[in-house]
């Protein structure tokens, strides 16, 4: 592996026991990875994956001008159960396939990156786990099991559990997918378009905010018209399993970092267990990973701090590579906690 390309990998984790009593036969964790771990094994960085996106979505937050640079830091981007990459209904073979692929949770999710991190890593210092949207929630979950482990979490456009509001949008895209004939309650044959189709323009709507539309704000991603945007979004889901889709958002609308062994459904424990440096990074106009939610739950952890983005793009002003100034204010976040464990 050269220092500064990315290496794709598989971490084969044999049988994984869920939070729901069954078991994930043959895990399998996809991930990226690009610089080396150092010696003293504390300078890893983790970066989970969001809904929707695959490993490489995390890619623009990384790079030489960075305070995620790989000539300094090792740092590698699980994807999550359940997208596609790593082991999901669609590439999951006999008995656990389609519909009939098991329910996944936060927890699961990072009890299969400890995993990796332990047997790959030698059980490495996390200098930082971050991530947006559900890698947010995973990056959370990280640091209130973990706390001995894990050095600095920055989580932005999330909250530690998916709030009833949030919940409600979640069951209206699902139910634009479900209800396509073709999709034959997960056992289509052939993708349900329509279903799709319908999935990414509801979704548009949410993603961002009333203020990205009302000032035209599309235009900067070289769109002529709204309907080229819903457009857009249309194909974006085309090329997705609606499987995937629904086992990740499964994951998501269940998502609480105290429903596990751990807390015991807990939530003001699991929140207070994150004592190391946080940084909470909520849009002021994300529609359903609210700020007002964000910050409820900051003031419950100990060692953390809330940043508001102001931007009119809504949830998605948290993702990598989107809007350049939220990004610019995530990496300085980034930046700063990842210096403060230098001085």
């Amino acid at each position: 592996m050269t220092k500064n390309q990315w290496f794709k990998d598989d971490f084969e984790a044999g049988d994984l026991p869920l939070s729901s009593g069954e078991t994930l036969r043959s895990a399998r964790l996809h991930y990226h990875q690009i610089g080396h771990l150092n010696a003293p094994k504390d300078n890893l960085i983790l970066l989970p994956t969001y809904y929707g996106g695959a490993a490489a979505g995390n890619h623009p937050w990384v790079g030489p001008n960075s305070p995620l640079n790989p000539d300094k830091y090792c740092i590698v981007i699980p994807s999550m159960l359940g997208a596609g990459e790593s082991s999901s209904p669609a590439n999951t073979p006999g008995s656990q396939s389609g519909s009939r692929f098991p329910a996944i949770s936060l927890y699961d999710n990072v009890m299969l990156q400890k995993r990796l991190v332990d047997k790959v890593f030698g059980g490495a210092s996390l200098a930082l786990v971050m991530g947006w949207s559900m890698g947010g929630m995973q990056a959370l979950q990280w640091g209130c099991l973990f706390p001995e482990q894990v050095r600095s979490v920055l989580a932005t456009c999330c909250t530690a559990r998916c709030y009833p509001h949030n919940q409600v949008f979640l069951e209206g895209v699902k139910s634009a997918l479900s209800c396509d004939q073709a999709f034959q309650d997960g056992r289509y044959q052939q993708p349900p378009e329509r279903g799709l189709r319908a999935f990414g323009r509801v979704y548009a709507g949410w993603a961002y905010s009333q203020a990205f539309f009302r000032h035209e704000r599309w235009r900067e991603l070289g769109f002529q018209s709204i309907e080229g945007l819903l457009q857009f979004w249309e194909q974006d889901h085309l090329a997705q399993d609606a499987n995937n889709l629904l086992a990740t958002l499964n994951t998501w609308q269940q998502g609480d970092i105290s429903n596990n062994p751990v807390f015991e459904g807990n939530y003001q424990a699991a929140l207070a267990a994150l004592t190391m440096p946080t940084r909470v990074i909520p849009s002021s106009t994300d529609l359903y990973f609210t700020a007002n939610d964000a910050e409820q739950d900051a003031l419950l952890m100990p060692g953390a701090r809330l940043e508001v983005l102001a931007s009119d793009w809504g949830h998605i002003a948290g993702g990598p590579g989107r809007e350049s100034q939220s990004q610019q204010k995530i990496l300085a976040a980034a930046e700063e906690l990842l210096s403060e464990q230098a001085s």
